[in-house]
């Protein structure tokens, strides 16, 4: 065994490659508090193991996602297990960079000609932010369809180019096979690969610059410990403990799959994952012109900051007593972010109408997960997809109805709230043209109560009329 051992080190250069590796001295000695960088590596090697085992069934079009994920959960020997432990990982993966960065900020171990490598981890957290909205979509259920649709239409808001960036991402004006196979292609490929790439970059980066220790001067001159054994046991060990805890999860609770994605449903009230409900909370708070602002002009400005950190912050203070500014905004941010997440929550529960229907979501939900596995549509199913086919243009004004924040007033659906009337049955009362024109032109009844003047493009505003008129 030793000549085989002797004979690769000669070829590889292995052994040397292992002293590197467990012999990085750590200032201060090994802590739980370094885990969270290699834990966050595992779990994303495990996303990457399951998810090549779900891509041997998947097939990335319209007309075949929602059946061969269906397949794989009901059919195929623990592909409910899989897909679940797959769907879990990627929250795993959030919560993880999350305490990762927190880690880091905290212990202040940006500073010390370390910008590349603080910039680096900010490309990779908007990479495994981006892994999650871009596999939500790939069931092509009710649920991933509008969560998305609501997603994509916040690029619309985007000035000067927010056309363009939807069109580009969902593959046209509408979402449809050409978006499922581009997010497919950027979930499975070009993110991974930039993810591994950037790993690469953070960990030269990491070796180059050396671990930061802990934020004491004083404890970091107390003693240095090696890598090995301690804290890669330590790393090792955490990352076995989620593994463990995400198999158990996904075992005990089976990540569900709803019905197929109907575009032409116009009462389903579309929700995201956990760690996007902040963001759809706060975009409630945005209307009309003034959208920009919320969606742009802000994150950029909290984005050039985040990501700016070591520029901004250049004193050499590392305790975190010493730098209230940086660890107060930091906290803040999190505390407004949690905040807007049970915000989000009590609104749904606290609005009967909407919390029936989610309710009503979920059962739906719950029952078809249930149900066993149907290769042929039924008449029920090819009713509701020629349906969509029919009119398109009612699928499209509802996700302009829900970009424009009507809901907000209108409620859900139209189906209205304390503050403004419903619209359930508006085409009796106005036709198609005379509602354009009020909407865009309101009159002084309706500029009494609120309403402001719809600014979209004529096209926009007639798939929103036809959305509104097939309100029922």
């Amino acid at each position: 065994m030793s000549r085989l051992v002797d004979w690769l080190d000669r070829r590889t250069g292995l052994q040397h490659l292992l002293r590197e590796a467990l012999g990085e001295a750590i200032p201060g000695g090994a802590r739980l508090a370094y885990v969270f960088g290699s834990g966050l590596l595992l779990v994303f090697l495990s996303q990457v193991i399951t998810g090549v085992f779900l891509a041997l069934y998947y097939v990335p079009s319209a007309d075949h996602a929602h059946v061969t994920v269906a397949y794989m959960v009901k059919e195929v020997a623990s592909g409910s297990f899989l897909r679940s432990l797959h769907a879990y990982g990627s929250s795993a993966m959030i919560i993880v960079v999350l305490l990762h960065v927190a880690q880091t900020l905290i212990y202040g171990s940006y500073k010390g000609a370390r910008e590349i490598l603080w910039m680096a981890g900010c490309v990779l957290f908007a990479l495994v932010l981006g892994m999650a909205f871009t596999g939500y979509l790939l069931p092509w259920d009710q649920k991933a369809y509008f969560a998305t649709a609501v997603g994509t239409n916040i690029l619309g808001e985007v000035p000067l180019i927010g056309e363009w960036l939807q069109r580009l991402v969902r593959g046209g004006a509408d979402m449809g096979t050409l978006t499922v196979s581009r997010f497919f292609v950027a979930h499975v490929f070009l993110i991974p690969g930039a993810i591994f790439a950037f790993v690469g970059l953070h960990v030269f980066l990491f070796r180059k610059a050396g671990p930061a220790g802990p934020p004491s001067v004083e404890a970091g001159r107390q003693r240095t410990e090696l890598f090995y054994p301690r804290q890669l046991l330590m790393d090792v060990g955490f990352a076995v403990t989620i593994i463990v805890c995400l198999g158990a999860i996904a075992w005990m609770w089976p990540a569900e799959l709803g019905p197929e994605a109907n575009p032409a449903d116009t009462r389903f009230l579309p929700r995201p994952e956990w760690y996007y409900v902040p963001v759809f909370q706060w975009l409630k708070y945005w209307k009309g012109s003034s959208a920009v602002v919320g969606i742009v002009i802000i994150p950029a400005i909290v984005a050039v900051f985040f990501v700016g950190l070591p520029f901004f912050d250049r004193s050499p203070e590392r305790a975190p007593s010493k730098r209230p500014v940086t660890v107060g905004a930091f906290v803040a941010v999190l505390l407004s972010l949690a905040l807007l997440g049970v915000l989000s929550v009590v609104e749904d529960r606290r609005d009967p109408a909407i919390a029936e229907q989610l309710a009503a979501q979920r059962e739906v939900d719950r029952q078809f997960t249930a149900e066993p596995f149907e290769p042929e549509e039924s008449p029920a199913s090819l009713k509701t997809a020629k349906a969509a086919l029919a009119d398109p243009a009612t699928a499209r004004g509802k996700a302009i109805y829900e970009a424009q924040s009507c809901d907000a007033c209108h409620g859900d659906a139209g189906q209205g709230t304390p503050g403004a009337s419903a619209l359930i049955g508006l085409a009796a009362k106005y036709p198609a043209d005379e509602l354009q024109r009020v909407l865009k032109i309101p009159t002084q009844e309706m500029t009494d109560g609120g309403m402001m003047p719809v600014d979209i493009s004529d096209d926009d505003l007639r798939v929103l009329v036809a959305y509104v008129n097939a309100l029922r």
